[in-house]
């Protein structure tokens, strides 16, 4: 990261210190063009999960360099509309403050790179909901059942964004566990991750990663290490959405 940008993040009372341990870090939201985005610090964390499937091994430590900001909900179909998205089909359950779904990965990073963002890494996504204590749900180590929308409570559908506000991770980003799958920006590959082998090429073909879970999965799909390739990029579910990124 630039000394300029470090510098702009301190003029406006921004620590950009590594982070060691979640309960170091306060919050920090700020609007983009409408939409409300929370700020990731920097620090490292153990990627993956030894008790998880196989494609969640090894484990292995990942560190973020550079802080950004991320979407503090999932994309909503009125932040869609209003930021002038385009999509070939309306979501399944509509809604304004529902996530847009039915959206391929080619349109959601189309979209994110409108609003000057682009889809996270998986290395982004992870840390953002397990951050340096590695926690196996974004809000602590056990299921909580009322702290996310997935099958057992979901009514066979999506809610509106930040409806389970106790689900809140420890930089301030909502649903993290449940409502719909996001799309990452990285290629579904092996473990352990990096960056360098190709995996972060948008031009490259493949299945993209989803992470997260949906309104329709059952509690061990929703943590945060869990890892999915439903379908080829190009195609679309009404339990995939996504959320932006953006660089500091």
């Amino acid at each position: 990261m630039r000394a300029t940008e470090l510098a702009t993040l301190e003029a406006i009372g921004i620590d950009i210190r590594p982070v060691t341990a979640n309960a170091d870090w306060t919050p920090i939201e700020q609007d983009f063009d409408g939409v409300s985005m929370v700020f990731v610090p920097m620090g490292c964390f153990e990627m993956g999960s030894a008790e998880g499937d196989s494609d969640e091994q090894p484990v292995h430590q990942q560190c973020v360099d550079a802080p950004f900001w991320l979407d503090k909900t999932e994309v909503t179909q009125a932040q869609f509309t209003v930021n002038q998205g385009v999509v070939a089909l309306p979501s399944y359950f509509s809604g304004d403050n529902r996530p847009v779904e039915q959206i391929t990965w080619f349109e959601a990073r189309d979209y994110c790179q409108s609003r000057g963002g682009r889809l996270p890494t998986e290395v982004e996504w992870e840390y953002v909901a397990r951050g340096p204590d590695g926690l196996t749900y974004p809000w602590g180590n056990e299921f909580i059942p009322d702290n996310l929308v997935y099958e057992e409570n979901s009514n066979d559908e999506t809610a509106e964004v930040g409806s389970r506000p106790s689900g809140v991770s420890w930089v301030g980003a909502l649903d993290m566990s449940g409502n719909v799958w996001e799309w990452m920006s990285s290629l579904y590959r092996d473990y352990p991750y990096d960056a360098g082998d190709g995996r972060e090429d948008l031009t490259a073909p493949g299945a993209r990663a989803l992470r997260g879970g949906s309104w329709n999965d059952v509690d061990n799909v929703t943590r945060a290490a869990k890892r999915y390739a439903f379908m080829s990029p190009d195609v679309d579910s009404f339990r995939i959405g996504f959320r932006c990124a953006r660089s500091s």
